[in-house]
């Protein structure tokens, strides 16, 4: 289509004498950003990109006659754009310009076609792989993959979260991965974006969540020398991530996207695409083909091999007290777990990272085991005579005896014995391993250890009835908090918490239903990942296909976690998350200064200025309510996880009643 046959569009640019005579400014034209100028009694409408470096014009100034680009001085007629002298840059493009009685109008041609480019390749392989949320922010070295991601979010395929701070984004795509064993991505620009996800992306590889980051890089003609915002991202990701890639022209883009999903779901641990600034913009190949799993991924029904099954199976015969120790692993088997675990009459009991696998009313059920845990769970620990560990790591804080027979079953080799030695590594995938299992022991077996356990909660759910009279007059006891959780999270919950004293009160106090799931920063521990991580979770409730749909989802977190990335909030508002935060005020972080005072050390610099944050989630447009004494708990939670949208309890809690 030649220039005289395109049609012209005529847009409103400005209201009657909006800009004075001698100024200059920048307005938009459908997607044109356009340099308009007034000068000597007339208007003029310039391309806003200076030919130097592409400086915005419209940003600019006129001086001594001449339209002066601001960023290095180049000058243009203000009316024309042409360049003074004998310049062979040609100027600036002029548009068709109308001065109207209701305002100033600019002309824009009709535009081509888009013309498909590396980025759209790699947004349609994204989606063909299944990606449905992307957490990140839109900067000057991603703009061309934005773009492409942009026309997937209008198509219904995909949902963008444009956040606050990388690092939510990695916490929101490290949850969603721990939640749902499937990746988000998360997206950056070059330099301080991409290293802004440092502390999720390693929150996910160590508690093995599947996730992609996308980071923007500077242009492949200055990588290397220093330009600005440059960073060495392909060495800055090397140990975070399992695999990385900086794209280039020549590459093969859809199968890039492959490559870093494939690891990224098989490996379940981060993996990283960088994208130069100039690659995201080219036009695609005529052949370029967008990636998919088909035919890429195999079945992961890994059987156990027949001599350790046979060994394992005769344990559990002759087990006289065998109990199952849950990790986070097994979170995707809990059905068949506990009907075997029933069957042969085997107390359970879960990890911190585990909890709600198993629910703490079930017969059978001890809750968690280790420093967050229940004396119920270190009890039947201590009379185990067998520990069947499905999906654990052994950490040091969970406390599995390493002394005694141990049958421990992963997925990954690697993580057999990883620790230690243990009696009888059994390598399968846990669903298989434990049908299997099911199948060798037909017979039900009873070693009366229901009446065990009841006798166990008994003493302690006694115990903590009698904390909850507990009252210093200095805030609320952590009991009566998670009392009242207790009585009104509900039993399909999804559950995002922190790190503190408040996440040890819950390992402690909550008791889980069974069906709700918890997620936390396991391994790494990090503060500030509840709300992050609730975002996260939330984005899987939207999820109509998946068990996940429609879920309510819970985050809990002390003052010290929530003020990481307080500012989150307002995201939460912008894209109406239906996520109900408790924050426990104490104006401490509250576990150092316990750690402090158990190392003997003077307590030092723990104490924390703050906001009423109430008052701050009301002026973010969240619902915020204020609780400063037991009796206002219930009403006040209640009111706030029935709310549709975000809503945030504060209630200024006893750092001492934990």
């Amino acid at each position: 289509m030649s220039a005289l046959d395109k049609k012209l569009y005529w847009h409103k640019v400005l209201e009657p004498g909006e800009l004075p005579e001698g100024r200059v400014t920048t307005v938009t034209a459908g997607i044109h950003s356009i340099c308009l100028t007034h000068f000597q009694g007339q208007y003029g409408a310039l391309c806003n990109h200076c030919p130097h470096q592409g400086g915005p014009m419209g940003e600019g100034s006129i001086e001594n006659g001449l339209l002066r680009c601001p960023w290095h001085g180049w000058d243009f007629d203000p009316l024309t754009g042409k360049a003074p002298g004998d310049f062979e840059d040609g100027g600036l493009a002029r548009y068709p310009i109308e001065v109207r009685e209701d305002g100033i109008y600019v002309g824009i041609e009709e535009d081509e076609p888009h013309v498909r480019t590396n980025s759209d390749v790699m947004a349609e392989s994204l989606v063909n792989w299944g990606i449905k949320h992307v957490f990140g922010m839109v900067g000057h070295s991603n703009l061309g993959m934005a773009d492409a991601l942009r026309r997937q979010e209008v198509k219904g395929n995909l949902q963008f979260y444009g956040i606050r701070h990388e690092g939510a984004a990695a916490f929101a795509c490290s949850a969603y991965g721990k939640l749902t064993n499937r990746p988000a991505a998360c997206f950056t620009i070059a330099g301080p974006g991409a290293t802004n996800l440092m502390t999720g992306l390693y929150d996910a590889k160590v508690d093995r969540a599947p996730l992609l980051a996308l980071t923007g890089q500077v242009d492949t003609q200055v990588l290397g020398p220093g330009a600005f915002q440059e960073v060495d991202l392909a060495g800055a990701l090397s140990d975070v991530s399992c695999w990385r890639q900086t794209v280039l022209s020549s590459s093969k883009h859809g199968e890039l996207i492959s490559l870093a999903l494939k690891n990224a779901i098989l490996q379940r641990n981060v993996t990283a695409l960088i994208l130069p600034n100039e690659v995201q913009e080219e036009t695609a190949k005529e052949d370029a083909v967008a990636g998919s799993p088909d035919g890429r991924m195999p079945l992961m029904s890994i059987h156990p091999p027949k001599e350790a099954l046979q060994e394992a199976i005769e344990k559990i015969r002759k087990a006289k007290r065998p109990l199952f120790v849950l990790g986070h692993g097994a979170r995707f088997h809990a059905e068949s777990i506990v009907k075997f675990a029933e069957k042969i009459d085997a107390a359970m009991v879960t990890t911190f990272k585990g909890k709600g696998i198993v629910a703490d009313s079930h017969p059978l059920g001890g809750g968690v085991l280790g420093r967050s845990g229940t004396p119920i769970a270190s009890w039947l620990m201590n009379e185990a005579d067998l520990l069947i560990v499905i999906g654990a790591s052994f950490s040091n804080h969970t406390g599995i005896s390493p002394y005694k027979d141990i049958i421990q079953i992963d997925f990954d080799p690697m993580h057999l014995g990883k620790f230690h030695s243990v009696t009888t590594p059994v390598w399968g995938e846990i669903g298989v391993t434990i049908e299997q299992f099911d199948d060798a022991i037909a017979e039900s077996l009873d070693r009366n250890m229901k009446d065990d356990v009841a006798e166990r909660w008994r003493i302690w759910r006694a115990e903590k009835t009698s904390r909850l009279s507990e009252d210093h007059g200095n805030g609320v006891s952590s009991s009566a908090i998670f009392d009242t959780l207790n009585k009104l999270v509900p039993d399909d919950a999804i559950i995002a918490v922190d790190v503190g004293n408040n996440t040890y009160s819950f390992g402690r106090y909550f008791e889980a239903s069974g069906k709700q799931a918890v997620l936390m920063s396991g391994y790494l521990g990090s503060i500030g990942f509840g709300f992050p991580a609730a975002m996260g979770a939330w984005a899987a409730t939207t999820e109509e296909d998946t068990e996940w749909y429609g879920r309510k989802v819970v985050s809990i977190s002390g003052d010290g976690g929530f003020g990481q990335y307080m500012m989150e909030l307002l995201t939460a508002v912008k894209y109406n998350m239906n996520i109900c935060h408790i924050l426990l005020h104490n104006s401490q972080l509250g576990k150092i200064t316990k750690e402090q005072r158990a190392g003997e050390f003077t307590v030092w610099k723990t104490d924390l200025h703050n906001p009423n944050f109430a008052e701050y989630a009301n002026l973010c447009g969240a619902m915020g309510i204020r609780v400063e004494n037991k009796d206002d708990l219930h009403a006040a939670i209640q009111r706030a996880i029935q709310h549709d949208g975000p809503a945030l309890v504060e209630i200024m809690a006893d750092p001492l009643l934990v």
